[in-house]
């Protein structure tokens, strides 16, 4: 058997409870370009409602959606769906699902306060990977719609080919 081509990744979609707002907070403070501005998607036999259909089953009646995409051409669709409900513990990391994104920026901290600065949280202090060796940093925050994103300072291929958990 031949090894597998690696993939890329094309796009995550993030639910949030104002399409407006995290558009305005994901270009403002993460400088991501908007590739689709916010629009309403209804359930019906378009070609769009019906691959909305598929995914979602009968009864979604509307949606609205957005169209982002960070600097390394990354897609990012954002939803606000109707009846949307924010979870009681937006930390579940236990549970299977992605619990976390992560972005890479140079300024964790600086982006870090722009983040909070916003209306986001940092849930954790910047810390390094190798204290005192190398420059590599993280941190853990929340949009300021409870979204759960890390920010590393350096590439994850760079971080872990390093030997990032060697004592």
């Amino acid at each position: 058997m031949s090894q597998p081509y690696p993939r890329t990744f094309s796009h995550i979609g993030i639910s949030v409870p104002d399409v407006e707002a995290a558009v305005a907070f994901y270009t403002e403070v993460l400088g991501w370009y908007v590739i689709m501005e916010p629009t309403t998607i209804v359930e019906d036999d378009s070609a769009i409602g019906t691959m909305c259909s598929d995914v979602f089953g009968p009864g979604w009646e509307s949606f609205r959606i957005a169209h982002l995409s960070t600097g390394d051409r990354v897609g990012v669709e954002l939803f606000e769906f109707k009846d949307q409900q924010a979870p009681e513990n937006n930390f579940e990391y236990w549970k299977t699902g992605i619990f976390h994104f992560c972005i890479q920026d140079p300024d964790v901290e600086g982006l870090a306060e722009r983040i909070f600065a916003a209306g986001g949280k940092q849930r954790m202090p910047v810390r390094e990977y190798f204290p005192g060796e190398k420059p590599f940093r993280m941190v853990y925050m929340e949009d300021p719609f409870g979204n759960i994103l890390e920010i590393y300072s350096h590439s994850y291929e760079l971080t872990y080919s390093a030997g990032a958990y060697a004592s």
